[in-house]
């Protein structure tokens, strides 16, 4: 993950991203990918499901293949800035992109075999908006809940690539199976938000800050019905990270920060991510991950 200091002219290109959830004997876990280590985008790191938003996401037909109306999409992202059509590609951009990714398949009546029917369409050259209309299948928007929104700064920190992300939450659907596809993932894991950082401080696994404090975001939680909770009863927090050099060192600081532009606090947990060690770290150690918001 190194950095510049070069200045990004481009817009952020839009993006979706699926944040999938599963309550276990063990506590609640998400569901993690391993980009494949030639990305251009993260290679090597463990990522939620996600990508960007294809201009063909716009041209499916809404009311055949989606379960809510595209002004309720709209309401649900509480971005006024937005049209409906917009607002309807991201969460289509988002259902897409996991079931890419991880094979599962958030669509009205999907079984495991429908959905591994639909990804081998998909493998053969079909597109994601025929394959839908060949099923007669119509996607679930109602299960994934916007949860925040990330806007790569114009300074890169891990990527010279700008994306305007959002983020949703979702419980993985009931009998289908996540594991990525040996493409573009070459490993998946099911684990508990504190378990991934453990494993990013131990070395084990790559990160990049907003999967950092995304998992850090996500373990003051015990249930998944928790999450959806807090998803459904406030607004999806925008989140622009703001870096810049202390004593020598990349800091990248978030909103409620005391160099951030904004100051109302947007996440729990740290305020503020150093570049050092060749990572990124909270100033107060490990444990700073998981301070409350105060």
């Amino acid at each position: 993950m190194e950095m510049n200091s070069e200045i990004i002219n481009t817009p952020p290109r839009s993006a979706a991203t699926v944040v999938m959830l599963r309550d276990t004997d063990a506590g609640m876990e998400v569901f993690l990918l391993k980009r494949h280590g030639l990305s251009n985008v993260l290679g090597g790191a463990y990522v939620f499901p996600g990508g960007k938003v294809d201009p063909r996401d716009a041209d499916l037909d809404m009311e055949s293949h989606l379960d809510q109306a595209q002004a309720d999409l709209l309401g649900s992202l509480n971005e006024t800035e937005l049209d409906a059509v917009t607002a309807a590609s991201l969460y289509v951009a988002a259902l897409r992109e996991v079931f890419e990714e991880s094979g599962v398949l958030f669509a009205h009546g999907a079984t495991l075999e429908l959905a591994t029917r639909a990804g081998a369409m998909l493998r053969a050259g079909h597109a994601f908006d025929a394959m839908l209309a060949q099923l007669a299948l119509r996607l679930q928007t109602r299960s994934i809940h916007p949860w925040s929104r990330w806007i790569t700064p114009k300074v890169p920190t891990v990527t010279t690539r700008r994306f305007d992300t959002r983020f949703f939450v979702s419980e993985v659907p009931s009998g289908q199976i996540a594991r990525h596809d040996d493409y573009e993932a070459t490993a998946s894991v099911w684990i508990t938000p504190r378990a991934a950082l453990q494993c990013y401080w131990e070395r084990e696994i790559e990160l990049a800050p907003p999967q950092i404090m995304s998992l850090a975001h996500l373990s003051h939680y015990h249930r998944v019905q928790d999450v959806l909770s807090a998803a459904r009863e406030s607004r999806p927090p925008v989140i622009a990270p703001e870096p810049f050099q202390l004593d020598g060192s990349r800091v990248v600081c978030y909103p409620g920060d005391a160099r951030h532009s904004v100051q109302e606090r947007a996440l729990p947990g740290p305020s503020r991510l150093i570049y050092r060690n060749k990572r990124f770290e909270p100033a107060g150690g490990f444990e700073a991950l998981f301070t409350p918001t105060p």
